[in-house]
Order: C-alpha cells, then sequence, then structure tokens
C-alpha cells in the first residue's frame, strides 16, 4: 500500500480527433494510452521505481490504409550508494511495438504486421572525486533493438564547483537513432512488382557530442548558464537512387555526414517574489555532405533545414484575486532550404485560481499574425498556423 515511502501513480488518455493535414482529407485518428508508476524510498540515497505503460493508437486515412499500433512498456530503476562517495543508478526495460496496417496496392508496410522488440539496461556512477568541488559521473545505455541488434551508447560528465555561485561542466556522450518501420519496411510503386522506393538496409544514424558549460548565480535572484556544443554525425539519412537507366527504386541509406556547433544562453531573473523573467537564445551551425559513393537525391539537404538563430523570452506572473499571467515572445530564424521567413509569435494565458482545485484560464496563441508558415512539408501544400485563443477548466 502506498505510504510516506511508497507512491503509487496510476493516468491514462483517451483521444478521438480529425486532424487534417494536406488540407484534403481528415485523417481519423483514435486511441489511448495509460500509465501505472511505482516508487519506493529505502532510505534517503536508496530508492526504486516499477513503471508499466500501455498506448494504443489507430489510424484511418480516409483512402483504404489504415495502421493500428500497440505499443507494451516495461521499466525499472534502481538507485542505492556505493561507499561514501559515490552513488549508482541502474535499471531495464522491455518495449514490444505491435504495428499492422491496410495497405494499398501500390503504398504497402511488407510484411503488414510486425513485431518490434526493444530491450535496454543502463548504469550511471556518480563519483564525488573532492566534495562541493569535482563530481564525474559515468555512464553507458545498452539498446538490443528488432533491426540493428545491440547499441551501446556510453556517456561521461565532469563537474568543477570552485564556489557556490559558479559551475564549470564537460561532457561527452555517443547516441543513435536506431532505423524504424519507415526506413526499413516501406514500399512505393509505380506499378505491381515495380517498385518506385522502397526501404533498404538502413543502419542506426549516430552523433558523438561534446559540451562545454558554465553556470553562475550572482545573487539569489539571478542564474545564468552558457553551454557550447560540437556535434560529429555518421551515417545520417539518405535517399540513394537505383541502377541506370531509370534509377529506381530509391532506397534509404546512411551516406551523410558532418557536424554541428552553437550555443545555449539561458537566463531566470525572479523581478520580485511575484514575478519571474526567463530568457534564452540558442545559436546553430550545419555542415552537413555526402559521404564517398554516395549520391543522395537531397544532396546533403534534408537534414539540414534548422534556423541558426532562435530566441525566447517568458514573463510569468502572480496577480492580485489568485490570478496568474504569463507571455512568451519568440523569434525563430528564417530557414535555408527549402527557403522559410523568419517570424515572431506571442502567447498569453491569464488564469484564475476559483479554488484550490479548479482553475479557469483563458490562452491565446501565435496573436501576432493572422498565420504563419513554420515548416515546408515534403510533400503536400505547406500549412500555416493560425492566430487561436481557447479556453480551459482545470479539475486537480
Amino acid at each position: 500500500m502506498p505510504s510516506a515511502k511508497s507512491q503509487l501513480t496510476w493516468q491514462f488518455d483517451i483521444y478521438n480527433s480529425r486532424p487534417n493535414p494536406d488540407g484534403d482529407t481528415p485523417v481519423v485518428a483514435q486511441g489511448g494510452n495509460t500509465l501505472a508508476r511505482w516508487s519506493r524510498a529505502i532510505s534517503e540515497r536508496s530508492d526504486f521505481r516499477l513503471q508499466v505503460y500501455y498506448d494504443r493508437a489507430y489510424r484511418d486515412f480516409q483512402n483504404g490504409f489504415t495502421e493500428d499500433l500497440a505499443t507494451y512498456d516495461v521499466d525499472w530503476q534502481h538507485r542505492f550508494p556505493l561507499g561514501n562517495r559515490q552513488e549508482l543508478i541502474w535499471g531495464v526495460g522491455i518495449r514490444l511495438m505491435d504495428h499492422e496496417t491496410e495497405n494499398l496496392p501500390n503504398f504497402e508496410f511488407l510484411p503488414s504486421h510486425k513485431t518490434l522488440q526493444l530491450y535496454s539496461a543502463f548504469i550511471q556512477d556518480a563519483i564525488i572525486l573532492a566534495p562541493d568541488r569535482w563530481r564525474l559521473t559515468l555512464g553507458s545505455k545498452f539498446e538490443h533493438n528488432s533491426y540493428t541488434g545491440l547499441e551501446v551508447q556510453p556517456s561521461g560528465r565532469l563537474a568543477w564547483t570552485p564556489n557556490r555561485q559558479h559551475t564549470v561542466w564537460a561532457a561527452v556522450s555517443r547516441a543513435v537513432r536506431t532505423p524504424s518501420r519507415i526506413d526499413r519496411d516501406f514500399v512505393l510503386s509505380i506499378a505491381p512488382g515495380v517498385p518506385f522506393f522502397a526501404g533498404g538496409d538502413f543502419e542506426s544514424e549516430e552523433v558523438l557530442a561534446f559540451e562545454l558549460g558554465w553556470r553562475v548565480q550572482p545573487n539569489s535572484r539571478m542564474q545564468l548558464s552558457l553551454a557550447t556544443f560540437y556535434n560529429e554525425y555518421d551515417d545520417l539519412r539518405s535517399a540513394e537512387p537505383g541502377p541506370p537507366p531509370l534509377g529506381i527504386p530509391i532506397t534509404i541509406q546512411n551516406g551523410v555526414q558532418g557536424h554541428t556547433y552553437g550555443a545555449e544562453v539561458a537566463a531566470i531573473y525572479q523581478v520580485t517574489d511575484r514575478w519571474r523573467l526567463r530568457g534564452g537564445y540558442t545559436f546553430l551551425r550545419k555542415d552537413l555532405s555526402l559521404k564517398p559513393g554516395s549520391n543522395d537525391l537531397n544532396n546533403a539537404s534534408a537534414e539540414s533545414n534548422d534556423p541558426e538563430h532562435q530566441l525566447l523570452i517568458q514573463s510569468t506572473a502572480d496577480l492580485p484575486g489568485r490570478l496568474e499571467w504569463d507571455a512568451v515572445l519568440r523569434f525563430v530564424d528564417e530557414l535555408p532550404d527549402p527557403e522559410l521567413s523568419s517570424y515572431f509569435g506571442l502567447d498569453l494565458r491569464l488564469a484564475w485560481h476559483a479554488t484550490r482545485r479548479l482553475e479557469l484560464s483563458i490562452v491565446g496563441q501565435n496573436l501576432l499574425q493572422d498565420r504563419h508558415a513554420e515548416f515546408i512539408p515534403a510533400s503536400a501544400p505547406p500549412r500555416e498556423i493560425e492566430r487561436s485563443v481557447y479556453g480551459k477548466i482545470t479539475w486537480r
């Protein structure tokens, strides 16, 4: 039974909607999920958590193609001390994804029914090298998936705290994106038995990430942080043409490589006890190129259309009469290829806590323009995000 040392959480969501991504025929989208989590504190430095999750998602595209995905997930984590200067966290997980489609004659996932397995484990050791000064964190995640087998993703982080106001850290880690069904099992044909596009032997995309950062708290009301990063990418997704003269089928391969670098600045300022400001700026530069032997039809541009500059400023205020007033102003720089103009966005929220459990709020989103585009899809005409205002009732 739940107690002061034990907590049991259960939640569920259901939905039934009709999204319209291409502006032509609405998609039937139905589903739901449920999550149960049991956590227990063994001591001040030791606890464990068991989580069970189930999700069901059904899509009917109103053209004969449907997909039904059921996801089952179990996750276990355990934290405990190892001597006076080490804290160990380890865990294991199992995820099963049962995917079934009703295919069209020339638009298919093959096979139409497939169950994917993902087995994972991780371990992390936080080591105090010098009390209140140096802290080293080492760990790794191990995953075994249905397409590429075992993937190892190690990481390391070193933090130095010379005093209470300053912290400097450095980190290095390896991560992967494993293939999905659309990378491996999707086939688009121009006639029965004549594929135009076919999933290839796509392997995991890899990144080796380096980070160097600094956090300072000059006084009790202000926090500032600066993080710089450099990421080395390999085996990124490419669309490779088939043999001449027709160049079909086009297959998904790993023909792109490159790197990104940039910086993130964040600040929090508690203006008064009831008013807080938060801001952030991100600079990102990408440099992607084709690997030797690749003939990517996108010329390494499909994964590189990102804004170089982004800015966000948020204001949160507690007003008299149990009112809350939030404002978020954001700037997103232009996209290079395909081109898309930069834009500003403004969101406002006014909430009234009628009782301790009941909250009434009104929210306005994207208030500066009637509509604006945020991306250009590979197919279908671009969709624009419209200005919107809605009300919300929350009961806790």
